[in-house]
């Protein structure tokens, strides 16, 4: 009857409603942020995210909005992250604009009680590595047009 050693594992959904009224409140600073993309989607899978890039770096005042997309897996597995807006840094494709795991180690040494705020949270922190935070950034101001995988065109204009 001891409990020594056994956790709970909060399901699914519940995880997912959680970090939506996380998300809701506003976390930290206000230079990251997220939340679902459509409200009737009973499944939450799609997310969008929101960095205003860091001081002192070559991101600074730009707004980055990314989508962040949680399968059946999640939170046992990570989300896939892809940034629509256009950005250089060592850990996106500059194709796609999906962050690929191999070099972002928050999602090749994915834990389940990491969050999405966290994913964010480690992008912004990235932006201000040395290896990206003097890396030469697309224009602002210009209307970018990135191929979703699905085949729809996302349209993202920085102001």
């Amino acid at each position: 009857m001891g409990s020594e050693g056994s956790t709970v594992v909060v399901p699914r959904n519940f995880r997912l409603l959680e970090e939506l009224e996380r998300g809701e409140k506003g976390i930290g600073d206000g230079t990251v942020s997220y939340g679902m993309d459509d409200a009737d989607d009973i499944l939450m899978q799609s997310w969008t995210g929101t960095i205003i890039g860091p001081p002192s770096t070559v991101h600074e005042g730009r707004i980055y909005q990314l989508k962040l997309f949680c399968n059946e897996d999640y939170p046992d597995k990570p989300p896939t992250v892809r940034f629509q807006t256009r950005i250089n840094m060592t850990c996106v494709n500059q194709e796609t604009g999906m962050v690929e795991p191999s070099q972002f180690p928050m999602l090749t040494d994915w834990q389940r009680e990491y969050t999405m705020e966290d994913i964010l949270t480690q992008l912004k922190k990235e932006m201000m590595s040395p290896q990206n935070r003097k890396l030469a950034q697309p224009p602002e101001g210009n209307e970018e047009q990135r191929a979703d995988p699905k085949g729809l065109v996302l349209r993202c204009c920085i102001l």
